[in-house]
This record gives structure tokens, C-alpha cells and sequence, in this order.
């Protein structure tokens, strides 16, 4: 029984992985006319159904042969494109408006959502994914924030979190609120004594 189990695991371990040539471009794995190395789990419930990948043969790569150099001059195309983006978001700074103590820490944050809507409003499509910002930035300050746009390419936008107008004014009346109902209850609490005597 110990042989029959040490058998299946071999068999396992030899089946793990497939070789498949790629029909379509998909991200993260290659493009058409690559040749891949895939776990058989992957390559048959999803490559293989899809007629996302087939098998390596000659004849195979021979019919995808035109649709390889599209590929590649897609993709060339598209590294350009990325390149030309890169140095364009160098240059970049936005700024970004919020509600702050008087301290300067924000009442909420500035996460990659709101970068990436200010760098829409400035003209460049960045989704939220594209932005590597490790923490939400919680305090008024200024944060070089890393763009990434694929194929190892990165760029960098100065991100400006400043005081939201009239944030100083809801603070000061915040205060003044705070403040007005001590007084209230001093002066109440005056006249209240000076009724008793």
C-alpha cells in the first residue's frame, strides 16, 4: 500500500507542471507565441477551456507565427506609450485638499483612490491599482508617491496634502461651541447662588 501511495505522488510531482503555447496575450504570463510553464491545475481549468494556451508543436507555432509578431509590436507600441507616461508623471504634482486638526492631522485620509482622482482631474488615467502608496497619508504634508505602469516601468508624482478652506473656521467654531456652554453654566451657576442668599 505504502508503494501504491509512494507511486501516485511521483506521478503528482511529474503532472504538476504543463508546457503550453500561448494563443493570447495574458498579463502577468506571457504573450501569443510564448511558451509557458503552468501548473496542470491552471493549464486545464482555465488555459485549456479558455483556448487561452495549446500544445507546443511545430505546426502549432508555425499558424501563430503572424499573430507572435502583431504581439510583439503591440506590445512594443505599448512599452513606448508607457516610457513617454513615465517621464511626463515626473514632472508631476498634484494637490489634494482636506479637513485637518489644527495640529495638522487629517480627519480622515488620502489613499490611492483620491490620488489617482486628482491625477484623472490633471489630465493623466492612472487607475487606483497603479499606485504604491504603503499607508493611507493621514497628516498635511507633502509624499512622493511611486506610479507603476507596467512592464517594470515606474514613475514618481509629488502629492501635496493641504488644509481644506474653511477648516480653520470649523475649528475656531468648534471651540467657540465648546466654550459657550461653560459659560452658560458659570453665569447660571452665579445667578443660581446669588438667588439662594
Amino acid at each position: 500500500m505504502k508503494l501504491r501511495s509512494a507511486a501516485r505522488a511521483g506521478r503528482i510531482k511529474e503532472k504538476a507542471n504543463m508546457k503550453l503555447l500561448l494563443t493570447k496575450d495574458i498579463q502577468q504570463l506571457g504573450i501569443v507565441g510564448d511558451v509557458v510553464e503552468v501548473s496542470a491545475g491552471y493549464a486545464r481549468n482555465y488555459l485549456l477551456p479558455q483556448h487561452l494556451g495549446i500544445e507546443p508543436t511545430d505546426a502549432n507555432f508555425r499558424a501563430l507565427a503572424d499573430e507572435r509578431k502583431k504581439a510583439e509590436e503591440r506590445r512594443r507600441t505599448e512599452r513606448e506609450a508607457r516610457m513617454f507616461q513615465a517621464e511626463r508623471l515626473k514632472e508631476v504634482e498634484i494637490t489634494i485638499a482636506a479637513a485637518a486638526n489644527p495640529e495638522g492631522v487629517l480627519y480622515g485620509s488620502v489613499g490611492v483612490r483620491e490620488i489617482s482622482s486628482a491625477l484623472k482631474e490633471d489630465g493623466h488615467q492612472i487607475e487606483p491599482g497603479d499606485i504604491n502608496l504603503h499607508t493611507p497619508i493621514r497628516e498635511l504634508d507633502n509624499v512622493s508617491v511611486e506610479i507603476r505602469l507596467g512592464d517594470g516601468i515606474t514613475s514618481e508624482v509629488k502629492v501635496w496634502v493641504v488644509r481644506s478652506h474653511g477648516t480653520e473656521d470649523s475649528d475656531d467654531e468648534q471651540q467657540e461651541d465648546q466654550a459657550a456652554p461653560h459659560a452658560r453654566t458659570e453665569a447660571g451657576e452665579d445667578g443660581d447662588s446669588s438667588d439662594d442668599s
